[in-house]
């Protein structure tokens, strides 16, 4: 039984600040809420989520990679933590700027359409892209995220062009897909998942390498002909670099016990992901590797902030 008082032992005696780098409603917003009044309960200490939306999530990144390394500032990112160091110049590498904490939640991507088009399947989409190439429009969170990255990849290997509408954040992106203002939008499902249900959003297929339970009967694009693509999607904490690895080590027990709670783990996974809670370790391994992995694709497809 973890006790609050001894693992909030060594914190700041102050509310801990919560840096969540995109605007609210989105996926990273979402689950942050979800975990937070626990997490604060179980640490003993009050908890504060501060959103710094902009720049793919990059402009929150800043902002706490410059925040004292005494434990009172942490930041829950997303997969474009990943992608933003190559994508864009930064003032920081993620993985001197920051220490990984836990790997929290991973899951599927997805291509959907709106009910009003005529795309039924992924096949139609590309077939309607070489008709006319550059002039479909899917949208995504922000430039040079997972969903950005990976879908150029998809046109790569399937020899077809649509346009990229990127949007500061899931929440206003997944408000424009809604209202069919964008005919596609690639996206993490835990934004989209309401809207599966009700038949507002079709999805057309997911980047996980087998189908994924939470868009149930949705082939894989490896399924649909793009053999080996694979690009889940993920959350993450990560502290400041220099924070004393007692207070890491604390945050991580007191997060991994927050999120294998029912209530809390369930909740989670309704919106349409999968719980890791990692140690941090495991979380730093993972990091690297998805920063080297995307890090080439966009080399080689030449992706900038401006693309």
């Amino acid at each position: 039984m973890l006790h609050a008082q001894s693992l909030g032992a060594g914190f700041p005696d102050r509310p801990l600040r919560l840096i969540v780098p995109w605007p609210p409603g989105g996926s990273t917003d979402t689950i942050a809420r979800i975990y937070q009044s626990r997490l604060a309960e179980v640490l003993g200490r009050q908890i504060v989520i501060d959103n710094r939306g902009g720049a793919s999530g990059a402009t929150g990144a800043i902002e706490a990679s410059r925040a004292p390394a005494d434990g009172s500032t942490w930041t829950f990112v997303y997969d474009t933590q990943s992608t933003n160091e190559t994508v864009m110049r930064l003032p920081f590498r993620t993985m001197e700027a920051f220490v990984p904490v836990c790997h929290v939640a991973s899951g599927p991507l997805a291509m959907v359409a709106h009910q009003s088009t005529p795309y039924r399947t992924f096949q139609d989409v590309v077939e309607a892209a070489r008709r006319a190439p550059d002039t479909l429009n899917y949208a995504t969170s922000g430039v040079g995220g997972l969903a950005h990255v990976s879908t150029t990849l998809l046109q790569q290997q399937g020899n077809f062009r649509i346009v990229h509408v990127p949007y500061r954040g899931g929440g206003p992106a997944v408000q424009d897909a809604v209202a069919g203002h964008v005919p596609l939008f690639m996206t993490n499902v835990v934004i989209v998942s309401q809207h599966i249900r009700a038949g507002v959003l079709r999805p057309l297929g997911v980047t996980t390498a087998t189908e994924s339970r939470h868009v149930p009967g949705t082939p894989t694009f490896a399924q649909q002909g793009f053999s080996g693509f694979e690009a889940p999607t993920w959350w993450a904490m990560l502290g400041r670099a220099g924070t004393p690895a007692a207070l890491v080590r604390q945050m991580n027990e007191a997060l991994v016990t927050v999120l294998q709670e029912p209530a809390v783990k369930n909740r989670i996974e309704e919106q349409g992901c999968d719980i890791v809670a990692s140690t941090p370790e495991e979380c730093g391994r993972f990091l690297q590797a998805e920063i080297t992995k995307w890090g080439r694709v966009i080399t080689e497809n030449n992706i900038r902030a401006d693309s």
